[in-house]
């Protein structure tokens, strides 16, 4: 991964020409302005200098993780000269004591500076600070010039003056372990080792280091768990959307289409026995009007009562016309529908009355389709 390392002066507006040092993954590492950083070209490593954040260690009275975060607020509260709401807590591992490394920075700082790189179309997705890149034995040290990092083990981390390595010296625990740009360390050390590129030798250190893309920062910067899915979950959550709309409309348009249907049935009714002034139960009604006016016989109102049925189960057929012939005892209806598997619909749930049914040759005309159905006979 591409490492990008902020200077320690680094100022709170970062733009195209700002100096950095840019070490990509596969070429040698230089100062350049970050408007000549490759963006767009992967994801990207963010360094930070250990002179803008704070290192502590605290004791949690939880290990679960939806109460780690509220807990660390509270332990570090005493810790800390400023307000902890305006300060980004990053957790790292447990201590041999027991205790959680912590790193605080300012919130707002660290906010504008990801908003900042965004905008000259870095993506960052892992940030760090420079002196927690060291290893994890003992003391370490890395002398870059005028500019000393120290960490190790213990929970602190430092940014110093090369030249004040004798004083503070005295208060680092032995072993003391180090690297550095030049080919003799400012004090003695229990070993020291000259590396070409300190830079390049914090970035091969990543991988136990603190990573700050957590809380806030997290689906923002690191673009991964569930920040990686969220695009997605919208997107489902859109089609669900759309296909409940969907639903209701269709729900609506039936409903639409049923109601019509039983005004129609209704009014038909009415035509039929004007004398029924009182309709409590058409169906029962009308049934009873089969019984006593057809003497059990397929008469007119028999088969018309199957034709009603068939259409009261809510096939978005119209009727346009209807002829019925005593002599043969079947009722022919023309009929109009949407499509041609509507027509098939119909002559299947009259054929279930048990009445013979012909469909006959179906024609288009406009939008749909119409037909002459034939029952009984």
């Amino acid at each position: 991964m591409d490492c990008l390392f902020l200077p320690a002066d680094s100022p709170a507006r970062l733009d195209a020409e700002t100096r950095v040092y840019w070490l990509p993954k596969d070429e040698p590492g230089r100062w350049q302005p970050l408007g000549e950083c490759a963006a767009g070209n992967g994801a990207i490593s963010l360094i930070l200098p250990a002179e803008v954040c704070s290192f502590f260690a605290v004791t949690l009275p939880t290990r679960k993780a939806r109460w780690m975060q509220q807990a660390l607020a509270y332990a570090a509260e005493e810790l800390l000269a400023e307000n902890v709401d305006d300060l980004h807590l990053a957790l790292g591992e447990a201590l041999p004591d027991g205790r959680l490394r912590v790193v605080a920075i300012r919130r707002q700082l660290l906010d504008d500076w990801l908003g900042q790189l965004r905008e000259l179309g870095l993506l960052i997705v892992a940030i760090h600070v420079d002196a927690d890149l060291l290893p994890r034995e003992g003391t370490q040290l890395l002398f870059m010039g005028e500019r000393g990092l120290l960490g190790g083990v213990g929970e602190t981390r430092l940014a110093f003056a090369t030249e004040d390595w004798p004083q503070l010296s005295g208060l680092c625990p032995a072993p003391w372990h180090a690297q550095g740009s030049e080919s003799e360390p400012p004090l003695a050390l229990d070993d020291y080792r000259q590396v070409d590129d300190p830079y390049a030798f914090l970035g091969s250190q990543r991988a136990a280091a603190i990573n700050l893309a957590q809380g806030d920062f997290a689906v923002e910067v690191g673009n991964t768990g569930l920040g990686y899915w969220k695009p997605l979950f919208a997107v489902a959550g859109l089609i669900l959307l759309v296909q409940l709309g969907f639903n209701l409309s269709q729900a609506w348009y039936f409903q639409r289409q049923g109601d019509a249907y039983a005004e129609a049935s209704l009014a038909l009714y009415r035509e039929l026995f004007p004398e029924d002034i009182r309709i409590v139960n058409m169906r029962a009604q009308f049934d009873d009007h089969l019984a006593r006016g057809s003497g059990g016989q397929a008469g007119f109102l028999r088969l018309l009562d199957h034709a009603a049925a068939a259409l009261e189960d809510g096939i978005p057929v119209t009727i346009g016309q209807l002829d019925y012939n005593q002599d043969r005892g079947d009722l022919a209806l023309q009929v109009q529908a949407m499509d041609f598997p509507t027509l098939e619909t119909l002559r299947q749930r009259l054929g279930d009355t048990g009445q013979s049914v012909q469909l006959g040759s179906a024609s288009r005309e406009g939008d749909g389709v119409s037909a002459r159905v034939v029952i009984g006979g």
